[in-house]
């Protein structure tokens, strides 16, 4: 693959990363404000919980319009645009006289986010030779993984100090910084296809934000008339997009990447670590809390040497990824995920703090050995001009199976709590079913290739 050609490269994957990381900790950082959101507006958690909720679900409605973006408008006119709706919306969260004015704000945050982030990782491939798409996607990696660290850290040192406009001051601050150097820095990179957006499929791809709502809705109130109802609408939605994408020329997304093995063995293999990744972040706290008695503060702390490990090991997984192929660090990150999960069902009763913490990190640091090597090793052998469709289809389902996770690890946790009358007895049987989703990883694992795929076809 001959990579295009960029006069300031590190310039360009700086910006394009900051611009990124920014976003990514929009994500990651607003549940801290809650209370003062809660304050300011005299509304109720639930209510206020739209912020984060309506947010993933205009995300994931942006992330399968993405390829069609890329292949529509010049990539430096697109960053730029992403940056300037993300400042709008921001602004507007800043101002906010009113909660449905601060919603607004969100969505429009969500918009840009759900375009940037499969977009990113289209541009960092496309740049970049096959022999250095481990490295260049780990250190990737580490920019999102130091996201989901340092977004609470950051709310939380804000929060305390100013009201919480300052935090949308902040994400305001380094978007418009970012836009005034992509001015610069970003380059159209993307080879143009241009072709008309197919403006049913985009309606239709609303079902994916439909299904991860009612995967949400189902962990929380079951199997409710209005619950199942959605999930029909969204499998039925769902399989109407899939199936107009295989029958209409051009897509607007290809689906025919599933017809490349390696590429759909590196989505289930996303997926798998990104439920290790999301169900340890969801049932660590609640462990914390319930069987160790900590704070809500101190369990979430607890969790930061973990994401520290895994913002870490991101780039040293990319590296080796390069130098050693796909197969031993996907089956290093599946054993550490499928070992961390086993460890904690074998000592659920009985873990010191330091022991649930040390577990934690391993199942996290599994995610670093899977996930964006998997990525990178499903893109390598997609045809060029599918690597765009194929990261908005990998994010999309990497979404799905987070959802998919989270609803059956706190369906199942509850479940087992109450059968067997045992907090920890509970929790051992959750940790144990998902050592065997990370076992089934494995044995995934076992068949990737030994060698990085030295060129796409």
């Amino acid at each position: 693959m001959h990579s295009p050609t960029i006069k300031h490269r590190g310039a360009f994957v700086a910006t394009l990363l900051t611009g990124t990381f920014s976003m990514s900790i929009s994500q990651s950082s607003l549940s801290t404000a809650y209370p003062a959101f809660m304050k300011a507006f005299g509304l109720g958690a639930d209510t206020v919980a739209w912020l984060t909720t309506g947010f993933m679900l205009v995300m994931t409605l942006m992330i399968p319009v993405s390829p069609w973006l890329l292949h529509n408008v010049p990539f430096q006119r697109l960053f730029q645009a992403i940056e300037l709706i993300f400042a709008i919306g921001t602004g507007l969260c800043i101002w906010a006289p009113s909660f449905i004015v601060l919603m607004i704000g969100r969505l429009l945050e969500a918009i840009a986010v759900g375009i940037i982030f499969p977009s990113f990782q289209t541009v960092l491939l496309t740049i970049t030779p096959h022999s250095e798409r481990g490295r260049v996607m780990g250190t990737a990696g580490l920019v999102m993984g130091s996201a989901l660290a340092v977004g609470p850290i950051i709310s939380g040192v804000l929060l305390t100090w100013f009201p919480w406009q300052a935090l949308f001051l902040f994400f305001l601050v380094v978007s418009l910084l970012v836009l005034a150097v992509s001015t610069v820095t970003i380059a159209s990179v993307m080879p143009l296809q241009p072709t008309q957006l197919d403006w049913v499929s985009f309606l239709l791809s609303a079902s994916f934000p439909i299904l991860l709502y009612a995967l949400g809705a189902l962990s929380k109130k079951g199997l409710t008339v209005g619950v199942v109802g959605l999930l029909i609408l969204g499998i039925l939605a769902a399989s109407i997009f899939v199936a107009r994408q295989l029958n209409r020329q051009p897509p607007m997304l290809q689906m025919r990447v599933f017809a490349t093995g390696m590429f759909t063995k590196a989505v289930f293999m996303t997926g798998i670590s990104y439920v290790g990744l999301i169900v340890t972040t969801i049932l660590m706290p609640l462990y914390f809390q319930t069987l160790l008695g900590l704070s809500p503060l101190i369990s979430g702390l607890s969790l930061v040497p973990a994401a520290v490990l895994l913002s870490i090991l991101n780039p040293i997984s990319g590296r080796l990824l390069d130098r050693i192929g796909p197969r031993v660090v996907a089956m290093i990150g599946m054993l550490l995920i499928t070992g961390g999960f086993g460890l904690l069902a074998v000592f659920a009763h009985h873990l010191p703090l330091i022991g649930a913490i040390m577990l934690a990190m391993a199942t996290e640091a599994g995610n670093a050995f899977v996930m964006m090597p998997s990525v990178t090793a499903g893109a390598n052998a997609l045809p060029n001009e599918l690597v765009a469709d194929g990261t908005a289809v990998t994010t999309t389902a990497r979404q799905l199976f987070g959802s998919a996770g989270v609803m059956f690890a706190t369906v199942l946790l509850d479940g087992m709590q109450t059968t067997l009358r045992s907090h920890a007895g509970g929790f051992a049987v959750t940790f144990a079913v998902f050592a065997g989703v990370g076992l089934i990883g494995l044995l995934l694992a076992l068949t990737l290739p030994k060698e990085v795929a030295k060129k796409a076809v």
